[in-house]
């Protein structure tokens, strides 16, 4: 299936009102998940990875914080499912016989595990899930070291210690030199968090042009953006009800977009500008990945919402985990992003993430 997400134009032309912000312009690609059946062979979040059948799967082997929650990735899609399944059926049956078939499928899995010995705070090594897989055809934004042509990240589903977030895998290679496919891949008996399961989506690259959040400006420039008279000068039509804070404005509506992208500027927010170093030649690192929790919020950034899902988007309210703002079910932080940074100069070099 292939399908478009297009994002409404800015309501306001930045380098029109702040021209010195132009040499600030950043390519980003908005990869727009949404729920589908992706192959092994498509762009993907959460979809089946082309994975040689001849290289192990990543595992994490590091230490696992627990939270306390008990299900496995199987269960969690299974429940999500149901939701959606009564959300659009409220009186259909409590389980399908598919849904009975998997619930026998789990239980039967828990029991062999708890057959093993008493119930361990996580196992370890886990095997890790997919979280993207990225082909250069449809995202050019990437640079990938040598031939390679395919980007896939992974994570483990469980918080590790300092940051209480997932630990994160990626792997660059050349689609063309996988033969054959590793069929069933190995999952982990539980997750940290539901959020920590990604939902099975097709992508909807679409390129935009992203300006810096006000946090990475120099402080003239943060002082001219939060100087109303600037923009009434410029003439252009900004609500009377930002006067008094026009950067927010400026952040929700014309900065960094929101939502799973490739590239771009960073989300800062949670934290002051943290600048990542390589640690193996020092380069100042680039953002390669935003692994969002939403595609838009509720307030000024729902405007970040694409044509295509403006009715969705602007709906009076959505069932609980119906949200279309939140198609892959991700959720990372407390309703945060995570972002990874590579090595701009050699993207092989050791990758790092940060929770934003």
């Amino acid at each position: 299936m292939v399908y478009v997400r297009t994002t409404p134009p800015r309501p306001v032309e930045m380098t029109a009102v702040f021209p010195e912000l132009a040499p600030l312009a950043r390519p980003a690609i908005r990869l727009h998940p949404r729920p589908g059946s992706p192959s092994t062979g498509e762009s993907s979040v959460g979809g089946p990875l082309l994975w040689p059948a001849e290289e192990p799967w990543p595992h994490c082997e590091g230490e696992h914080l627990d939270s306390g929650f008990r299900r496995s990735p199987a269960d969690v899609r299974l429940s999500r499912r149901r939701l959606a399944r009564l959300h659009h059926d409220p009186h259909g049956p409590e389980f399908t016989p598919e849904e009975e078939a998997i619930r026998e499928q789990n239980a039967a899995r828990l029991a062999k595990r708890l057959d093993t010995g008493p119930p361990r705070p996580a196992e370890c090594p886990t095997p890790m899930l997919p979280v993207a897989q990225l082909y250069l055809r449809d995202i050019p934004l990437l640079r990938p070291p040598g031939e390679a042509d395919l980007l896939q990240v992974l994570w483990c589903p469980y918080d590790h210690a300092p940051d209480w977030k997932p630990a994160t895998a990626v792997f660059w290679r050349s689609a063309a030199s996988v033969v054959d496919v590793l069929a069933t891949p190995p999952e982990p008996y539980e997750a940290n968090y539901p959020g920590y399961v990604p939902e099975p989506c097709l992508l909807a690259p679409e390129a935009v042009t992203e300006y810096p959040n006000s946090l990475d400006l120099s402080p003239e420039m943060r002082r001219a953006v939060g100087d109303w008279s600037r923009w009434q000068t410029a003439g252009v039509d900004v609500d009377c009800s930002y006067a008094e804070y026009p950067g927010e404005f400026y952040d929700g509506n014309l900065a960094d977009a929101p939502g799973w992208k490739v590239g771009g500027w960073p989300p800062w927010g949670r934290t002051d500008p943290y600048r990542r170093y390589c640690t193996v030649c020092d380069a100042q690192m680039a953002p390669l990945l935003t692994i969002a929790s939403f595609e838009w919020d509720g307030g000024e950034r729902r405007g970040w919402a694409p044509y295509e899902d403006q009715a969705a988007a602007y709906a009076a309210g959505h069932r609980a985990g119906q949200d279309p703002a939140q198609p892959t079910k991700v959720e990372v932080g407390s309703t945060d992003n995570m972002q990874l940074y590579v090595c701009p100069t050699s993207p092989e070099h050791p990758h790092t993430d940060l929770i934003q």
